[in-house]
Formats: C-alpha cells, structure tokens, sequence
C-alpha cells in the first residue's frame, strides 16, 4: 500500500468535484491527498515563452486554490499539489503508480450525454494498474458530486468464470471502511435455443440459476468471512451486466467494476462492461486492473 490517494485537476469542475472526492476518501482512509496537474509541453515558438508562463501562473493558481478549500473542508488533512508535464494519461498513470487511487473528473454518463468520458481518462484508465474513480461534478456547487450517495451502497459485479480477488478485495474494504453495505450482481444469459425449438424449460432455467447462485456464494465466502461487519446481498440476474450495473448505480454511493490487463500491439483497453458503466452510470464508478 502507498498511503496517498491522488487526484488529478485540470481546471474543470468535473476535477474539482474529483478532487473534493478523492480528498474525503483520503480522510477515511487517514492518508494524504496529493493534487496534481499535468502541463502538456508541446513544441512552442520562441514568442510562445510569455505565454508558458501564464499557463505556469494559472497552474499555480488552481492547485493553491483547491488545497485552501480542500484544507478548509478537512483541516486534518495532510495536502500536498504539484505540477507534472508531458502527455497527460501517461503522465497521470505514472502519479497514480505511487498511489492506493487516483481520481479524475468525468464529464459523460447518461443515455443522452454519454459517451464522452474522454480520451485523457480512457488513456489514464487503460495505462493504470492501480484503481482508478471517475467523479461527476454537481450540478449544484453546494452538494456532492453528481450521482454520489455517500449513505448508498458499493455495488460490484462479479464474473464467476474469473477470479475476483482484487475487485471483491477493493469493494469490501470500501463498505467496511464506509460502513455501509455491499450489493454482489451477477449477470447471466441462458444459452441460445437451437433452430425453432421450444425455448429453454423453466425449470431447467431455475436449476442453471441456483447453480449461479451457488457458485457466487462460493466466490463471496472468503470475503465475507474476512469482512463479517459488511453486509453483503449476492445478485443474480438474467440479462446483460453493464445494463445491471447501471440500474443498480442509482442510489449506490460507488460503482466497482473491473477490466482485465491486457497489453497488446494495439494498446491496452478497458474492457465493453466498464466502458460503457463508465459513460452510463449514475455514481462514482471505480475501475480495477485484474488479470
């Protein structure tokens, strides 16, 4: 564990709003918060030099700022903001190495401004081994942020066909830590009907569910033992689990998904579930690199 939770601001109030998350999950966890922003170099003109340093001053002033309100919020906290350059993902991937969590903005979740979760957080996102929360800003400055329920529940959905250690071992720290209760979904879909026979027979349905049930009991076992104060409710649905997870996001006061390390000649990915409860969810969604 590194002890810091890390936020990055751009300047947006989708990155205040991440920051103010990050620094209330900093104080739960009794760890420090570091702030920072990354300065995108790009080759400049000689004239170019005086308007580097306003962006530098700019900088300078957003950091300052948002430690004096973060500090005002949690006096006890222990604040530290600095400024990165390069290509902004990697460099966020490269702060978020040294941290338990990194926290970025969001700007896109709902069917009707979806889709614009943005290439610096898809970037960060696909390049970072360590969890990382996409925040919603409010609509109205004085409340949480946007979808955030801090008394809801951490929804998580799991996949019985792959180990899930990382991700039910992040998920139930959170609602131990928060005191609040944890929601296990699990997806299903029957297997497909051949030709035009008969659909599959209910009953044989019910037996292939029980049977899923049963083996997300199994897989929830060892951490409900581990964490005996978090209550924990296993769900098993017939259908597809982004479209689950994304029903079960409003109300929760954090969505835990994760998405598999791949590296490839392509680049990584984030995987089509956490893609789109990324864009779609109406809570803080929380993405865990898993083998």
């Amino acid at each position: 564990m590194a002890n810091l939770v890390t936020a990055g601001l751009d300047g947006s109030r989708e990155s205040v709003a991440a920051a103010r998350w990050a620094a209330h999950e900093a104080d739960l966890r009794g760890v420090p918060l570091a702030l920072v922003h990354v300065e995108e170099w790009l080759e400049r003109p000689p004239l170019a030099v005086a308007t580097t340093e306003v962006q530098r001053q700019w900088a300078r002033g957003l950091l300052r700022e948002a430690s004096e309100e973060i500090k005002g919020l949690y006096p006890e906290l222990e604040i530290t903001a600095r400024r990165l350059s390069g290509i902004p993902a990697t460099a966020l991937a490269h702060a978020a190495a040294s941290s338990d969590m990194l926290v970025l903005g969001s700007r896109g979740l709902g069917a009707i401004t979806g889709f614009i979760l943005g290439s610096i957080g898809a970037g960060t996102i696909a390049a970072t081994d360590q969890p990382v929360v996409l925040v919603r800003a409010p609509r109205d400055e004085a409340k949480p942020a946007e979808g955030s329920h801090p008394d809801g529940p951490i929804v998580t959905g799991v996949d019985i066909r792959h180990p899930g250690d990382a991700l039910l071992s992040f998920a139930f720290d959170e609602a131990a830590r928060r005191g609040c209760a944890l929601r296990v979904l699990h997806a299903w879909a029957p297997p497909p009907v051949v030709g035009y026979g008969p659909g599959l027979d209910p009953g044989v349905q019910e037996e292939i569910g029980r049977g899923i049930a049963t083996a997300v009991d199994e897989m929830i076992r060892p951490w409900c033992e581990k964490y005996p104060s978090v209550t924990v409710t296993p769900e098993v649905f017939i259908g597809q689990s982004a479209i689950q997870l994304v029903d079960a996001s409003k109300g929760a006061a954090l969505v835990v998904v994760g998405r598999r390390i791949r590296r490839s000649a392509y680049g990584a990915h984030i995987g089509a579930i956490a893609h789109a409860v990324l864009h779609h969810a109406a809570a803080p969604v929380a993405v865990i690199a898993h083998e």
